[in-house]
């Protein structure tokens, strides 16, 4: 008898992003099949059993299909927004000038703290929608505009709760460790002492968090008490996850892989010896180009270096309402490839199979295989290179998540 698929989507052109494969694992008559929900098989036509069964089959007339897109890295859910900054940085004020004078992070705080969690979900989801507009089928949102317990679960609420508005995987990172609010009178020992005693056991406890971040900067929190933040994460089983190197280096990148972390973010000043130590321990390397054109920076991850070493490289959007107001990865491609000099290859599995790798869910999306969600983009293209070279061009012809 022969085997029924609920769906086969044929006379299509794949970009598998396979692990095994060093390019695009690309497939010129390919074929997929799917069954409840997941990849059945992904491959050439002329390997698919002629006589196989479907409830329905979609000709794809020579489109390219690719696996959904992964936001591995943004801070969706806020209230608020700071188009004011914006000004004021056009008038030649700097990131960290703002951020000491009341602004950045703590003024997102104060409108965050104002909201309801179904007033945080009704201004996330027009910036989600973009999202799932340009392809995208599983986005990592992170909390850390709340930074008191009430207001960090709220947000990791809502967060949770968008997946249940949309067709959409959400993960979720706890990230307390952000910033400083203005309560903490400057003491940043003591709120450390509140994330790791009260907060974070708080979190674990919910089941709200799928990892714990942290930003680790000079206008944010130090190694050692990074390193408290981790320990304590390790505690109740939570994998982490970094923002290091993004204004100096200090050292975020190999305290990130001490750590086994997933993925350390941003990297602008990461060296040789922390991307060694990324590379050894398989953490992957998240670029954000959006924070990077946003804040006028002048200092780019080392790409060579993190190439030479093998270290994996994701890409994602950094959306956020101070530093990258960005809902676009198919913008995030094309400035990884402008700003980075990221390739074409680099730049898709980014936002693939690197993606998922950085947040941990690569077995179960992220490449075109067997066994895998069902999660894909079907466009209108005649190569994959489109997908990084246009701007403001949407070519998604249609999106699948989970089979449908």
């Amino acid at each position: 008898m022969a085997e029924r698929f609920d769906c086969i989507w044929h006379n299509a052109r794949l970009a598998t992003m396979r692990v095994d494969r060093p390019d695009l694992g690309e497939i010129e008559r390919g074929l997929i099949a799917a069954r409840g929900g997941h990849i059945v098989y992904a491959g050439a036509a002329a390997e698919f059993p002629t006589d196989a069964d479907a409830i329905k089959r979609i000709d794809c007339e020579g489109r390219w299909i690719t696996p959904g897109l992964v936001d591995c890295h943004t801070h969706l859910v806020y209230g608020g927004n700071r188009a004011h900054e914006f000004e004021l940085r056009l008038k030649g004020a700097s990131y960290e000038e703002i951020a000491r004078a009341g602004g950045g992070i703590v003024s997102t705080v104060a409108a965050t703290r104002k909201a309801s969690e179904a007033e945080l979900v009704m201004s996330a989801l027009p910036r989600l929608d973009a999202l799932i507009g340009e392809g995208a089928t599983t986005v990592e949102i992170k909390s850390g505009y709340g930074l008191d317990i009430e207001t960090e679960l709220r947000q990791l609420a809502a967060a949770r709760s968008l997946s249940r508005q949309r067709r959409i995987a959400i993960r979720t990172s706890f990230l307390g460790a952000h910033a400083l609010p203005v309560e903490a009178d400057g003491d940043k020992d003591r709120y450390i002492d509140l994330v790791c005693n009260d907060m974070l056991p708080a979190v674990a406890k919910s089941g709200l968090a799928d990892a714990v971040d942290a930003f680790m900067e000079g206008i944010a929190f130090s190694a050692e008490q990074t390193t408290r933040v981790f320990e304590m994460a390790k505690v109740f089983g939570l994998p982490v996850k970094l923002h290091a190197d993004q204004l100096s280096n200090l050292g975020g990148a190999a305290l990130a892989a001490r750590f086994s972390a997933l993925s350390a973010d941003h990297l602008e000043h990461t060296d040789e010896a922390g991307a060694a130590a990324m590379a050894e321990a398989g953490t992957v390397a998240v670029l954000l180009p959006g924070a990077f054109y946003f804040i006028r920076e002048t200092q780019k991850p080392p790409v060579e270096t993190f190439r030479k070493r093998g270290v994996h490289m994701a890409l994602a959007t950094d959306c956020n309402p101070g530093s990258s107001p960005l809902t676009s990865l198919l913008l995030a491609m094309n400035m990884g490839a402008t700003l980075f000099r990221m390739t074409v290859a680099e730049c898709l599995t980014g936002i693939t199979r690197e993606g998922a790798r950085a947040l941990g869910v690569l077995d179960e999306t992220g490449t075109l295989e067997a066994g895998k969600w069902c999660d894909l983009a079907i466009w209108d293209i005649e190569r994959p290179a489109e997908l990084v070279y246009r701007i403001g061009f949407n070519p998604l012809h249609r999106r699948v998540w989970r089979g449908i």
